[in-house]
């Protein structure tokens, strides 16, 4: 395997020059999103109802080999959609106040090494929620099956974070990290497709409600577009060859995706 070894060696060099006139005006938009996500995590909560969808488990209520026929599914504990919405949206919000207050000085030191684990921490956990949330609406269940979409999710994230950290935006990329992110990030999509495919070919299957097509085509577009920014980050493609355009790309696209997911769950569901 080869690795740009000084990548790996020196990551804690400063790489990418950010003035504080830049950082001011990175940290007050972060705190513009932050009060964007605020607003709307709010909303969810007050004008949604009480409507929960059950997270389940499947019980063969026999030895290994029983007939699936004679199971039953329990029902384990009931999701709060408006809580489940808003949780996400105030959990941006919440990170993108710390970077632009108490944490603005140590957002400065990590953009100028190129990179932001403020982002890939909240993504770990927002985007999870995210995943799940849009996996029990499309009929996803099952209590493990949700805990193994997570992780996956998870791991796709921290695959993010470790791309950034073994590459300095002045030297030669090491995709490996990219690639093996991608790779985990199309198992909770895979899943997706797959369980809507098998219901609706099955006898009698009918499918989720159209709204739910639209919510997982329109997310999959988006999450796609944070692969994308990155792809083009360490391409250096034209506006994206500086690292902090890149960086406010990030910011603009983790409010449309979560608006996107929140307020179509709102149109459809809570209202």
């Amino acid at each position: 395997m080869v690795t740009n070894e000084a990548n790996l060696v020196d990551f804690q060099r400063e790489t990418v020059e950010v003035s504080d006139e830049r950082l001011t005006k990175l940290k007050r938009f972060n705190f513009i999103m932050g009060l964007f996500h605020l607003i709307s995590g709010v909303l969810m909560i007050v004008l949604g109802n009480d409507f929960e969808l059950d997270v389940s488990s499947f019980s063969l209520n026999g030895p290994p080999g029983t007939p699936i026929g004679q199971g039953v599914v329990n029902s384990v504990f009931g999701v709060p959609l408006a809580w489940a919405t808003a949780s996400f949206l105030l959990l941006s919000a919440f990170f993108h106040f710390v970077i632009a207050t108490v944490g603005g000085r140590k957002y400065g030191s990590e953009l100028r090494r190129g990179r932001n684990r403020f982002r890939w921490v909240e993504y770990s956990i927002s985007s999870t929620l995210m995943i799940l949330l849009i996996a029990l609406v499309t009929g996803i269940t099952d209590l493990g099956a949700l805990i193994a979409l997570g992780f996956a999710n998870i791991s796709m994230i921290l695959f993010g974070w470790i791309m950034e950290m073994v590459n300095a935006p002045d030297r030669s990329t090491w995709w490996t990290p990219f690639w093996f992110g991608c790779i985990a990030g199309i198992g909770p999509w895979a899943a997706l497709a797959i369980y809507l495919a098998v219901n609706v070919n099955q006898e009698g299957g009918q499918g989720p409600p159209g709204f739910v097509y639209g919510i997982i085509f329109s997310l999959f577009f988006f999450f796609n577009t944070f692969a994308i920014n990155q792809w083009l980050q360490y391409r250096r493609t034209g506006k994206w060859a500086d690292y902090l355009y890149g960086e406010t790309i990030y910011i603009v696209l983790s409010l449309v995706a979560k608006s996107v997911l929140a307020w179509q769950i709102f149109a459809n569901t809570l209202i």
